[in-house]
């Protein structure tokens, strides 16, 4: 048997891209794996922006299998910026992409079994931004803040890590030229660079981390870029 045989594990927005992989690579490791999407399908159907969605979710869950071992918080808030973003719009990125992970974690709270993880899926746009993406990297900058004070609350019972994508190609596709060698790694990363992550974070060999961010974006965040220099030029 393997380290997740008969593991129940959640993940919200697993319907489809990265939340997909996630639950795929799960299963072949021989885990239970619960999802909830707003997309139609052979899951929990909800809207995770409203709180009588997660209480029934959470309800369900723990209906079925009496205890949860590792939450993936996944579900992808919406990215409008503030030129056209509404009030509304604002608080239903927040709704998804913080509070919906800290409600879940609350609920599961009683039924984490022995050496549970929460892996919360941030995004590099926690500490870097392009224009008008206001409602995702706030959602974004949120939920990798909100881990590192639930490791602290979770403390001897329940890890918490983050996991912040780079640029994932949810269609695998492989990209040559500038696209690839602005990576430092060399290529376009793809869900199942994610997928691996979450699962090494879960496992008894991350056991003394927790509380931690991991970028994973192929070392895109750390290349320097100053205009002139090194061959990049910014168009006026």
């Amino acid at each position: 048997m393997g380290e997740f045989e008969g593991k129940v594990v959640v993940v919200t927005g697993g319907a489809q891209g990265i939340g997909a992989c996630i639950r795929e690579q799960f299963e072949k490791e021989g885990a239970i794996v619960e999802v909830i999407d707003i997309q139609k399908g052979d899951h929990f159907q909800g809207d995770l922006s409203r709180k009588e969605t997660i209480e029934e979710f959470v309800s369900y869950v723990i209906g079925r299998h009496g205890k949860i071992d590792y939450l993936i918080n996944n579900a992808l808030p919406l990215m409008k910026g503030i030129n056209e973003c509404t009030w509304e719009e604002f608080q239903y990125a927040l709704s998804v992409g913080v509070t919906a992970p800290f409600y879940l974690s609350k609920l599961f709270a009683p039924y984490f079994a022995k050496g549970a993880s929460i892996v919360n899926i941030s995004s590099s746009r926690d500490r870097m931004s392009q224009p008008q993406t206001e409602s995702y990297t706030a959602a974004k900058g949120g939920i990798a803040a909100l881990t590192h004070a639930m490791a602290v609350s979770f403390s001897s019972k329940v890890r918490v890590n983050s996991v912040s994508p780079g640029w994932i190609d949810t269609a695998y596709t492989v990209y040559e030229g500038p696209d690839a060698s602005q990576h430092p790694a060399g290529r376009v990363g793809n869900p199942l660079d994610i997928a691996n992550t979450v699962l090494f974070l879960c496992s008894e060999k991350a056991s003394f981390i927790t509380g931690e961010n991991i970028c994973v974006d192929g070392g895109m965040t750390k290349l320097m870029i100053y205009h002139n220099d090194y061959g990049w030029m910014k168009e006026e």
